[in-house]
């Protein structure tokens, strides 16, 4: 039977009278069907989370002081708490702004609402950018492994990606210390990033400080071998960077038998 796991709502596993038999049907063993398997309990485990998946709204307004306020009270008095909101484009006079709510009572009600706003040009759903771009990946270092890092890092996502899975991978080459520590003091300040990869030779000073910060925020930190203090402050040392890549997908990805607790502190 299907029975609820973890902290995470939704979550779903299966009992172990069902894995037992589970693929024994046209004569296969159990063992055999366990990535078909694997993938149909994603599946199931997605559907059980839709009741509480935040709702996606694009909503082109007047470019003027004021309409977040509308947009925000609105949204209020439904109930619904914002999880998520951004600027998107401009044209003449009008602006789109992209809002993510939860614990809406009456989804439709509260979009006429919204439209019937002064100022309010159209309100549209959209799918949530965690429903389509996913868990974050953030790379940052020097540039030649910062490439080998995201090679490994785009191939892993790819496997988990066809599976169901949603995670992405973003990159930039920087050096310099202040630039480099304030780089990663950002990584806990962007929308749905779970891991970040440093890749360099040498790194430590504020930019070890920095990693201490955003492992307190929820932040895995994996960084390739290198002189210096951040090794000692990263979750995970690996000396090959596509590896080291590789390895950060795993860590978050819903699809993969991999924990942080399994290898927190090791160096490979």
């Amino acid at each position: 039977m299907l029975q609820q796991v973890g902290p995470e709502a939704g979550r779903l596993e299966v009992s172990r009278d069902v894995r037992d038999v589970r693929g024994c049907s046209h004569g296969r063993h159990p063992r055999a069907s366990r990535a078909s398997f694997d993938g149909w309990r994603l599946f199931f485990a997605r559907i059980a989370m839709t009741d509480t998946e935040a709702l996606g709204l694009l909503v082109t307004a007047r470019d003027e002081p004021g309409m977040l306020y509308r947009i925000s009270e609105a949204i209020f008095r439904h109930g619904a708490n914002i999880t998520y909101v951004a600027g998107g484009a401009h044209r003449e006079h009008l602006a789109e702004l992209q809002l993510e709510v939860t614990g809406a009572r009456d989804e439709d009600r509260l979009i006429a609402d919204m439209v019937a706003l002064e100022g309010i040009a159209e309100v549209s759903r959209v799918p949530t950018f965690q429903r389509i771009y996913g868990k974050r990946v953030i790379v940052i270092g020097g540039g030649a492994q910062v490439g080998m890092v995201a090679q490994g890092a785009v191939s892993e996502a790819d496997r988990h990606n066809i599976r169901g899975e949603r995670i992405s991978v973003d990159t930039i080459p920087l050096v310099g210390e202040e630039q480099l520590a304030q780089a990663v003091r950002a990584v806990a300040r962007l929308h749905r990033a779970r891991a970040l990869v440093l890749a360099g030779a040498l790194m430590g000073g504020d930019i070890t400080n920095a990693v201490r910060e955003i492992k307190e925020a929820g932040i895995i930190v994996v960084c390739t071998n290198m002189a210096g203090s951040v090794p000692d402050a990263a979750d995970v040392v690996v000396s090959d960077p596509v590896e080291a890549g590789v390895m950060a997908v795993m860590l978050i990805a819903d699809t993969a038998s991999f924990s942080i607790d399994h290898v927190r502190g090791r160096r490979f």
